[in-house]
């Protein structure tokens, strides 16, 4: 299952995320967007995990919960295509 993190502290790296999720079963990915030019995050990330019902459980567990200073917001990540076509619409 691919996960969507946002509002994270502008200090919390991708091994933070690895470690955050890794409590909730096997993390295949986690990464931490950051800015091409200044090198910044901007504050999301993305984290993959093996099992869907260990990332469900993540989703439900740390969704709206305080990490690294900042409440943080985590949902099901949509794929590409679906988040193209959403914006088309507005």
């Amino acid at each position: 299952m691919n996960i969507f993190v946002a509002k994270l502290s502008a200090e919390t790296s991708s091994e933070d995320l690895q470690d955050l999720f890794s409590q909730y079963g096997e993390v295949l990915s986690a990464k931490v967007i950051r800015d091409r030019e200044t090198g910044f995050s901007k504050r999301f990330g993305f984290v993959e995990m093996e099992s869907d019902e260990d990332g469900s459980n993540a989703i439900d567990e740390l969704n709206d919960t305080e990490y690294d200073g900042s409440n943080i917001v985590v949902k099901k990540a949509r794929p590409r295509e679906e988040r193209r076509e959403y914006n088309r619409r507005y």
